[in-house]
C-alpha cells in the first residue's frame, strides 16, 4: 500500500472542506447503491438511488433516482446522459412541505492508476435543475457544475485488486452557474468530503460504510451536515 497517496489525499480532503464555523449542525444518514452497467465496448448505463435522512434520522428526507446513458471513449473514459429525480420533504413542527425536483445532466467521468493499484477517478457534471413549488416557494430553473474525484485504495498489494478490504477518499464541490439568486446568491454552493472503509466482494462488488462531512452554502449562513453514509456499487459487464 503506498502510504504517501493515502497522506496527499487526506490533506486533500481537509484542504478541500471550507475552513469557517458553521452556523447549523446536523446529523444525518445516508444509504447509496451505485450501479454501472456495460453493453457492449463503447455503449452503457448507470444508475444511483439514495435515500438520506433528516437531522438526528426523524424522517426520510430525501429520495434521489439518477439513471444515465454512457458513450464509453475508451475502458477509462465515458461520457454521460442522464436524468435524475429528486423528492425533497420537510417538517417544521405539524407542518410538511414536499419539493420535488428533475434534473438533466452530462457528465464526464476518467479513471486512472495511480501507483501499483490505487484508482483515482475524476468526474466533471453539468446539471439543468428544474425545481418544483412548495408553498412558500416559487418554482425556478438553475444550472450547477460539479467536479468529483474519489480514490480507492486497496489494503494490499495486489496489482489488479480483485478482492479485499479498502480505503476511500472523496470529494465533490458545486458551483451555481446559472440563477444563483435563485439558489443562495453566492457562486459556491456546497462541498462534500468523505472517507470509507470497504470490501470488495469480487470485481462486480463493492461494499463501503463511512463518514461523509457536508459543508452547504446558504444566503447568510451555513450548514455543516455529518453523515453516516453506507454505500454498495455494483458493476455488471465490464
Amino acid at each position: 500500500m503506498n502510504f504517501k497517496i493515502v497522506f496527499y489525499l487526506l490533506a486533500f480532503q481537509l484542504i478541500a472542506t471550507p475552513l469557517v464555523k458553521a452556523q447549523q449542525k446536523e446529523y444525518t444518514a445516508w444509504g447509496a447503491w451505485f450501479h454501472t452497467q456495460k453493453f457492449s465496448p463503447r455503449w452503457g448505463a448507470s444508475f444511483d438511488g439514495q435515500f438520506r435522512s433528516a437531522n438526528h434520522a426523524d424522517y426520510l428526507k430525501n429520495v434521489l433516482l439518477r439513471p444515465s446513458a454512457n458513450y464509453y471513449f475508451s475502458k477509462n473514459a465515458h461520457l454521460d446522459l442522464g436524468y435524475a429525480y429528486i423528492a425533497s420533504h420537510g417538517r417544521s413542527g405539524d407542518t410538511k412541505t414536499f419539493r420535488p425536483e428533475h434534473r438533466i445532466f452530462q457528465q464526464f467521468i476518467y479513471s486512472h492508476k495511480v501507483g501499483a493499484n490505487t484508482q483515482l477517478s475524476h468526474r466533471l457534471r453539468l446539471e439543468q435543475r428544474f425545481l418544483g413549488s412548495t408553498a412558500t416557494q416559487d418554482p425556478y430553473f438553475a444550472q450547477r457544475l460539479r467536479y468529483f474525484i474519489r480514490g480507492v485504495i486497496p489494503l494490499n498489494r495486489d496489482s489488479t485488486f480483485t478482492k479485499g478490504t479498502f480505503v476511500a477518499l472523496q470529494n465533490e464541490t458545486f458551483a451555481n452557474i446559472q440563477n444563483k439568486h435563485k439558489v443562495n446568491q453566492h457562486l459556491f454552493d456546497q462541498n462534500r468530503a468523505y472517507i470509507a472503509f470497504g470490501y470488495r466482494f469480487n470485481k462486480m462488488v463493492d461494499l463501503e460504510a463511512g463518514y461523509l462531512n457536508q459543508y452547504i452554502k446558504h444566503v447568510e449562513s451555513y450548514t455543516l451536515n455529518h453523515v453516516l453514509q453506507i454505500a454498495v456499487y455494483t458493476r455488471f459487464g465490464n
